[in-house]
């Protein structure tokens, strides 16, 4: 009887070994989640600083994420100013100037309209499971949510960041915190997410508070006040002609 038991204790302890999720798997939920073949958003962006609060308002378009384009709607300041993302190329228009401007080497380092996001990280949106390696580590419950811990190691070089902590809602495979290290070590950002949304078949966070660790000021918030996935984008939307219209 007792042999049959250990038999049976042994299969139920099999069975679970099996079923556990590993973090590769863990990751590409969460890119399920996160990306799309297309994507429109309309957005706010606010910059909280020691001294102001300044609010912009934005529209975005994306194929993937590769190919990107958005444009300032307010406030009159900002109202106009573009940029359009093709692969590894970044061009930003100035209505002030009316010049269209590569930004390219250490100018992808520099602060988007004075927030907490640079240029480099428009430029380093990826699926998480192709430019990441992931290992899980120990559980965490993070604004009361039970969640998975990865740490993801960069696979190439070319990443703005080298390794990133991850928390993962271990219910509807979103991210909800993320630290950003350099390759040095030393962490970058932080990223908090929240607001998170069933749109669809997709768990989506609808807000975002950035922080550059380096800087002082309570960080960059982005809301997003609509988005829509997997709808049909004119492929104009994606052409530097786009940048003058």
């Amino acid at each position: 009887m007792k042999k049959i038991l250990y038999i049976i204790l042994a299969m139920l302890l099999f069975a679970g070994v099996a079923q556990a999720i590993t973090a590769e798997e863990i990751l590409a939920q969460v890119d399920e989640n996160m990306n799309a073949k297309t994507t429109k958003s309309t957005a706010r962006m606010i910059v909280e600083t020691r001294r102001a609060t300044r609010t912009m308002s934005t529209v975005s378009y994306a194929k993937g994420n590769d190919i990107a384009y958005s444009e300032y709607t307010a406030p009159a300041r900002e109202k106009g100013t573009k940029m359009l993302k093709i692969k590894d190329d970044l061009w930003l228009y100035d209505p002030s100037t009316d010049r269209v401007i590569q930004i390219s080497g250490n100018m992808l380092k520099q602060s988007v309209m004075g927030s907490d996001l640079s240029y480099e990280d428009f430029m380093d949106e990826v699926e998480l499971a192709k430019a990441y390696t992931a290992t899980l580590q120990e559980d965490i419950v993070y604004d009361q949510r039970n969640c998975y811990v990865l740490s993801l190691s960069a696979k190439t070089d070319n990443l703005a960041y080298s390794k990133r902590m991850i928390y993962v809602d271990k219910e509807r495979l979103v991210p909800l915190y993320q630290e950003l290290y350099a390759k040095s070590g030393k962490k970058l950002k932080t990223m908090r997410l929240s607001k998170v949304t069933k749109i669809n078949q997709r768990w989506y966070p609808l807000q975002v508070v950035f922080k550059d660790e380096l800087k002082s000021g309570q960080g960059t918030t982005m809301i997003i006040d609509e988005i829509l996935f997997d709808i049909k984008i004119p492929d104009h939307y994606f052409s530097k002609a786009m940048l003058r219209k």
